[in-house]
């Protein structure tokens, strides 16, 4: 596993996780999301990164929410990380962008949208920071061995994969789990479980989703020895500022991962 500050329980065996809302949209909130993520993942031993974006840029409408502000978001995100000493991950979607982050959190996250921009990848490479490449739905897995080697270009080896689903028609997405062994010849793989789940361009301009496949993912990517999961969830999710309609609700993370880690557990046992 690529080292990350803060990071604990690195050797247990076990998938880590990428976890949090969406999008910050306050201090209570992220405060109150992270203790109890951290309380379940402390108990079972899983390698854990605080998840939350500090503005959202890639909305359907001008009039959705896209954050509270960068800096006073990305102090929350600080906060986070120093409160529960553990470390966090955000998107980031301009150059200017890279720098800014790097400042405040541990892991700078290329959205799907704009994994194929160079000078974005460059930026976040040059930061030292861990990059979280997201697998464009437009994006073959065998097309991401492109995007990893722009990190390494750029004089890192800090790099991850993530697949977020593949389009299907217009408003579907599909995880093809034939990819998670090809890109793991890459960099380590992370499978995003919720917005794999998303049902995009719907015509009022909001993304809807199907959370209730969250679990029924989430396993299969176990089996299929994805190294991380990424899964966004809320305490409120029908009241979340942004993806709500994909995300799992906070009470139900726990006895999932309960599930998940028994069956990484037996199939690390063949």
């Amino acid at each position: 596993m690529i080292t990350v500050p803060k990071l604990k329980h690195t050797d247990s065996n076990n998938f880590f996780l990428l976890c949090g809302p969406c999008a910050i949209e306050g201090e209570d909130m992220a405060l109150r999301i992270a203790e109890k993520v951290v309380s379940i993942t402390d108990k079972l031993q899983i390698p854990y990164v605080f998840k939350g974006s500090f503005k959202k840029a890639n909305r359907s409408r001008i009039d959705s929410f896209t954050g509270i502000g960068d800096e006073k978001a990305l102090k929350i995100l600080k906060k986070v990380s120093e409160t529960f000493d553990i470390p966090t991950v955000t998107d980031i979607h301009e150059v200017s962008d890279a720098d800014k982050a790097a400042e405040y959190v541990d892991v700078l996250q290329i959205p799907a949208f704009l994994v194929r921009q160079t000078d974005l990848v460059v930026a976040a490479a040059k930061t030292g920071k861990v990059v979280n490449l997201k697998k464009g739905q437009f994006m073959s897995p065998e097309s991401m061995k492109h995007a990893v080697q722009k990190v390494k270009d750029s004089g890192s080896d800090k790099a991850w994969i993530t697949d977020r689903g593949t389009m299907f028609g217009y408003q579907d997405m599909i995880v093809d789990f034939r990819g998670i062994p090809t890109m793991r010849q890459y960099a380590p793989t992370v499978l995003d479980v919720t917005h794999s789940l998303q049902q995009p361009n719907q015509t009022i301009g909001v993304t809807g989703g199907r959370p209730d496949m969250i679990e029924t993912i989430a396993r299969a990517g176990v089996v299929n020895n994805v190294d991380g999961l990424f899964i966004e969830t809320h305490f409120d999710p029908a009241n979340a500022k942004s993806d709500g309609a994909n995300m799992l609700h906070l009470d139900q993370l726990e006895g999932m991962l309960e599930r998940l880690v028994k069956i990484r557990k037996t199939i690390q046992s063949f």
